[in-house]
């Protein structure tokens, strides 16, 4: 069945049942309200400074018109004023006490009209201001905060997937005194918020000098009990004759490890990989606490920077904000099937 088939079934044979109406109802608000944020998102990235701060606001990136008038330095915004004659007229605004604007035609600009700034309508072209995402590169070093966040995401997600495997390994196919209390307690880590043991981290962070340092953020979280508990109840379905015929044939447990029991794996070695790198990706306390230099800010922290107390350049803000959002994005787009299948075949013994 072809996605448009599918998109287009109907329990009816000739005509679309009730049923049929209030699904598609339901699809499109659902799908209304899961995207419409993001797409305002993407459309306010594109607008100037002024029109993102203009009331009412508008989807598309409309910008005010502005033009030169002669005998006078800069540029003036347009404005569509109704005279009290019903005549409609393009002018340029020079100056502006209180409620009263003062106007000129930029053709004739020595006559000068006084109108009530309730009278006016700002004159508007699509525009879409380019300049937010190029302007990261030439006025911000905001290469240096990408390269700081994919280097965390890829070596801990690195180091996860060794690191959790390896313990699964041990969980689902060695038997040992106390392997149940051992694997308890790992679980029993989840009932743990990680905002309680920020201060202990910090410390030991501190201890071992890996303040301001980009391994101050990979190592503390590189071993999850998600991982763990999701890995050892996919492992447990491989069967354990597998890893005896090797045993027999001389394997060492490493060997057996490496190339038997991970490229078994690889299903739900790809879900914790997804989950993986969203987490590190989009994590924000640890950085937060570990690093306090802004050569060494991750995306996230970079974000919180751009928002001061007195100033806040929402443009450009927004802009970062849409190229943090990409990556994720494409791995949650292109993988998310594997999120499906790898947790329903850890879920079968």
């Amino acid at each position: 069945m072809t996605v448009w088939k599918m998109l287009t079934a109907t329990k009816g044979r000739r005509r679309l049942d009730w049923t049929d109406t209030v699904s598609y109802l339901y699809l499109v608000v659902g799908l209304v309200v899961m995207f419409a944020p993001v797409l305002w998102l993407v459309m306010s990235s594109f607008k100037t400074e002024s029109a993102i701060s203009q009331f009412p606001p508008t989807f598309l990136p409309y910008t005010q018109q502005s033009v030169s008038v002669p005998g006078r330095e800069g540029q003036f915004p347009l404005y569509r004023v109704t005279t009290e004659s019903g005549e409609t007229k393009v002018l340029a605004q020079i100056s502006r006490i209180g409620v009263v604007a003062t106007m000129v035609d930029p053709a004739a600009p020595e006559t000068k009209v006084r109108v009530n700034i309730q009278a006016r309508e700002p004159v508007t072209s699509l525009q879409f201001a380019w300049e937010n995402y190029t302007d990261l590169f030439g006025k911000f070093t905001f290469g240096k905060y990408l390269w700081n966040s994919v280097f965390i995401t890829v070596v801990a997600t690195l180091i996860t997937l060794l690191f959790n495997s390896m313990a699964a390994f041990a969980l689902s196919k060695y038997r040992f005194t106390g392997q149940k209390a051992v694997y308890l307690l790992i679980i029993g880590t989840l009932m743990i918020p990680p905002t309680i043991i920020l201060v202990p981290v910090f410390l030991v962070i501190n201890e071992v000098g890996l303040l301001n340092s980009l391994w101050g953020v990979i190592l503390p979280a590189v071993a999850t009990p998600t991982g763990v508990f999701l890995l050892r109840q996919y492992m447990l379905t491989i069967p354990d004759e597998l890893i005896e015929a090797a045993r027999m044939d001389h394997a060492s447990e490493w060997r057996i490890y490496w190339r038997i029991v991970l490229p078994l794996s690889a299903p739900a070695l790809a879900v914790l990989a997804i989950f993986s790198v969203m987490w590190r990706w989009n994590d924000f306390l640890l950085p937060l606490i570990v690093l306090s230099k802004n050569e060494v800010f991750t995306l996230q922290l970079a974000l919180n920077s751009f928002q001061g107390e007195l100033n806040t350049q929402w443009h450009y803000l927004l802009a970062m904000t849409v190229i943090t959002l990409i990556p994720v994005t494409l791995v949650f787009a292109f993988l998310q099937r594997y999120i499906t299948t790898g947790i329903a075949s850890a879920g079968v013994k």
